[in-house]
């Protein structure tokens, strides 16, 4: 068992030690919506933007690496409040909310390296991994009564998604993430909590 545990120590470490680690820019858009348990009101989806730093840690030969990061990222979206006479007795109509985070994702990645020198111009990948972002602001929302909405801190979310690597520096790629936590809940109604979907589509160059 010693020398099972010691052998795979060692072909780890020799895959870490040959392991390439870049880093680059990455900016996009996302589209979010949030999701009730309940039927509340119609909402619709909004439009952000993101921006930030991203790693890539490949390991040579198998195609499989790690990528993380760290980037501001508006989210939100807009609720016909006014459509339900709970909310609309406060005197709230289409209510537009933006929800301002910092994000952390880590992936796990796998990238076609073996195509006879076609990576070198276009790289198909897939990845998926779990995300954690952290609130650093939001807009008021209120009515007549005080503010409609309680925030979380922050939220854990599950993201997947695929992309391309064209000319070994830039990638273009989208992805869907599952909030996992909640992202905000009602005052006047308890237990009436939303979670973040998001879309996301962004560029990211590697120096």
């Amino acid at each position: 068992m010693k020398k099972l545990i010691l052998a795979l120590a060692c072909i780890l470490g020799t895959m870490y030690a040959n392991a390439q680690l870049r880093y680059g820019a990455t900016a996009g858009v996302d589209i979010t919506s949030l999701k009730f348990k309940q039927d509340l009101f119609n909402i619709e989806q909004s439009v952000g933007y993101e921006a930030g730093v991203m790693g890539e840690l490949m390991f040579p030969g198998i195609g499989f690496g790690l990528d993380f990061g760290a980037m501001y990222s508006q989210r939100g979206a807009t609720l016909d409040m006014g459509s339900r006479e709970v909310w609309a007795a406060s005197k709230l109509g289409r209510e537009r909310v933006y929800l301002h985070y910092l994000e952390i994702p880590f992936n796990l990645r796998f990238k076609w390296t073996r195509m006879n020198g076609l990576e070198d111009y276009i790289a198909p990948y897939i990845f998926g991994g779990p995300k954690a972002s952290f609130l650093v602001g939001h807009n008021n929302v209120k009515g007549t009564d005080g503010k409609v909405f309680e925030y979380a801190g922050g939220d854990l979310g599950l993201q997947a998604g695929m992309g391309f690597e064209l000319w070994k520096n830039w990638q273009v790629q989208a992805s869907y993430t599952w909030g996992m936590t909640y992202a905000l809940k009602t005052v006047k109604l308890d237990n009436f909590s939303a979670r973040n979907r998001t879309w996301s589509v962004r560029t990211v160059y590697y120096f």
